[in-house]
């Protein structure tokens, strides 16, 4: 019997060993220094304990705490372990349910015995789990019987426990973890070797709130402490700051201080723009009308409400149909107390996207392949039936109108068509100052089409990509499976912002799907009618969501050519009242935005008002500047210095600082 296995690592080496070795032996057979950098292991691709022994040849590559994102996970998940040990400890008789990583920490829901937890217990439960982490308590996996789970569970008073492990499935290795030799939890695994493993000035107990057991409001509420944990306190400390800066960033708080839009419950989901508001959006819908003429475009405009059985031929009525708006074809008439029979010949619904309609205008008269490409523009307005409970500001709302265009080409036209959006969405991103990563979102398991239709539209994404020098890690190229859309891949650009966070926008996506089942055709060179492949693509994604990102991105410091109030004209004394309007006529007929402040205030209010407002620029006058023809311009920003000008210079100074970007 051949009692020795074969590792093969990273490096190509390949390493024999002893059958039943664990990641420790192999880290501790290479060098001391891995063998105390080691935090657990991919075996044959699979994230597992440290300790936990080999039993066949395989393929292993240590994980330490370069490998970020394992690491992250594995700490996350400790700390939510250490965070259930420490209340249990410190509340004798707490039941404990659930504790997941999560993606910036992790959280534990709790059954307390007496009272619910409120965030003055948060000081001494993070003061135990500090006590915990230097306890450097190691990390055991054991694998238990179900029965032997149930029994545990029910001894110690866990109900909840006992619950979830009766129905696990029978087919599953039930494995639970002791922290020490005092303390366990039912749980998958993976571990760090040790609660010392964990940094213990690296996490942050945040905030306690209630939740239902399983997520079901029928069921029982517990208390759930929610915590920020990272693999080292720099890494926390930078956490803390992205939260303050996020905090002060909000675009809501700063759409109220700017007053740029209000959300109210009669329009549940909804925004209504205000003036300065929506001049932000016309100026964004007139940048990106000069972006997409230059780029070849030809904008449209399509229906809000469409028959039901045309969004059940495009497919969305089997698959998308909970997220849509619904409405009878007629109004029923209100002395028939009857039910509404939902037959979908009698219903219409509000189109929660534009592709079914452009594909309508495209069927308008025969295309050849001569037309193609063909792309059309359309600043759609769609409507999605988001739950009540997901909606945020800008960033998610139920109506909300996207920069949205589909490319109709041929198959030997895909890689050139996708490559030249992405070197528009290159030069739009930068424009706004973002850096972007690229990823592919692969196909997912509920979708449309053959998977050779799906291996040809993933290939022709990659090598577009590849085209235009983008599939790089400057660009964080990286695929994702499984997250493409039900009849598409797509490529995804995510922005990252001034404080480090990112934000999916644009997206282009190459679809056989739709063409085919809305029987779209076009004449080819053959004389044969012939699918044209549609390109669905946006850059903005949507008005809403990308306002949100650029206020939050600038701190409501927009660039000049997008404020809504590019500057204003203050006084200091009555007297210089006429003066001020006179410089302000100038300043629109060299087309700013601008307003007068004539108000009997102190000069230093009317400063701090306006710099709340975020207006980008400033002139006071008084009786001196209106007797000289001067104006003291003050630019926003701390540290900007105030400058005495003359009414001409200040002009041509502001006139080329508001010039919209230049698309070329």
């Amino acid at each position: 019997m051949n009692d020795m296995i074969s590792i093969s690592l990273p490096d190509g080496s390949v390493r024999a060993m002893p059958l039943g070795t664990t990641p420790a032996d192999v880290a501790a057979a290479i060098g001391p220094g891995l063998a105390k950098a080691a935090l657990a292991a991919r075996v044959d691709g699979e994230l597992r304990d440290l300790n936990r022994p080999i039993e066949h040849d395989a393929k292993l590559a240590l994980v330490t705490a370069r490998d970020e994102a394992d690491a992250l996970e594995l700490a996350r998940h400790d700390y939510a372990h250490v965070l259930a040990e420490a209340v249990q400890e410190l509340f004798p008789g707490t039941q404990i349910t659930f504790g997941p990583a999560t993606d910036d920490g992790f959280y534990y829901d709790f059954a307390p015995k007496d009272r619910p937890f409120t965030e003055e217990d948060l000081p001494a439960i993070e003061a135990r789990m500090r006590a915990i982490i230097a306890a450097d308590k190691p990390l055991r996996r054991e694998v238990w019987s179900r029965e032997q789970l149930i029994s545990r569970w029910k001894q110690q008073g866990e109900t909840f426990k006992a619950e979830w492990a009766a129905e696990l499935p029978d087919a599953e290795e039930l494995t639970v973890y002791w922290s020490g030799d005092d303390w366990l939890d039912m749980c998958r695994g993976p571990h760090l070797p040790s609660t010392g493993k964990l940094a213990p000035d690296a996490f942050k107990l945040t905030r306690v709130s209630g939740a239902y057991w399983r997520g079901d409001q029928k069921n029982a509420m517990l208390s759930r402490i929610y915590g920020t944990g990272w693999l080292n306190k720099k890494q926390l400390d930078q956490h803390l700051f992205r939260l303050e800066e996020a905090a002060k960033r909000d675009h809501r708080k700063l759409g109220q201080e700017m007053d740029l839009f209000h959300l109210q419950a009669e329009a549940h989901g909804s925004v209504f723009w205000h003036p300065k508001g929506y001049i932000i959006w016309r100026e964004l819908e007139a940048y990106m009308r000069r972006a997409i003429d230059g780029a070849g475009y030809r904008e449209v405009k399509t229906p809000q409400v469409m028959d039901a059985r045309q969004w059940e031929q495009s497919g969305h009525w089997g698959k998308y149909r909970e997220n849509m708006f619904v409405i009878p074809d007629e109004v029923p008439n209100t002395e028939d107390e009857g039910p509404i029979v939902s037959d979908k010949a009698e219903w219409m619904a509000l189109k929660p996207m534009n592709c079914p309609a452009h594909i309508l205008i495209f069927k308008q008269g025969i295309k050849s392949y001569r037309d193609l490409p063909l792309r059309l523009y359309e600043n759609g307005c769609c409507h999605r039936n988001e739950p009540h409970g997901a909606l945020h500001g800008l960033m998610r709302v139920r109506q909300f109108t996207q920069d949205d265009a589909h490319i109709f080409c041929r198959e030997d036209q895909i890689v050139d068509e996708v490559r030249a959006f992405c070197n528009l969405a290159d030069r739009i991103y930068k424009d706004f100052g973002f850096t972007y990563s690229i990823k592919l979102a692969l196909r997912p398991d509920k979708r449309f089409g053959t998977d050779e239709m799906w291996d040809q539209a993933e290939n022709e994404l990659r090598d577009a990509v590849a085209a235009a020098g983008l599939n790089t890690a400057e660009y964080g190229w990286e695929e994702l499976p499984g997250e493409g859309a039900f009849y598409a891949p797509k490529l995804e650009w995510h922005l990252t912002d001034a404080i480090g966070r990112t934000w999916q926008v644009g997206t282009i996506q190459s679809d056989r799907v739709l063409p085919e089942r809305l029987d779209a055709s076009y004449i080819a060179e053959d004389g044969q009618r012939h699918r044209p492949v549609m390109l669905h693509r946006a850059i903005f994604g949507s008005y809403e969501r990308f306002i949100g990102i650029l206020v939050e991105h600038f701190a409501g410091k927009l660039p000049a050519w997008l404020a809504p109030v590019q500057a204003v004209v203050a006084t200091i004394v009555s007297d210089a009242d006429d003066y001020a309007e006179q410089v302000a006529a100038e300043l629109r007929k060299a087309g700013l935005r601008v307003e007068t402040d004539l108000r009997n205030e102190k000069i230093n209010y009317k400063v701090r008002e306006h710099s709340l407002a975020k207006v980008p620029n400033l002139l006071v006058v008084g009786k001196r500047e209106a007797d000289e023809g001067t104006v003291a311009l003050r630019p926003l920003g701390e540290g900007a210095k105030q400058e005495v000008l003359t009414l001409a210079a200040a002009i041509e100074r502001l006139r080329d600082e508001v010039l919209p970007p230049d698309l070329g």
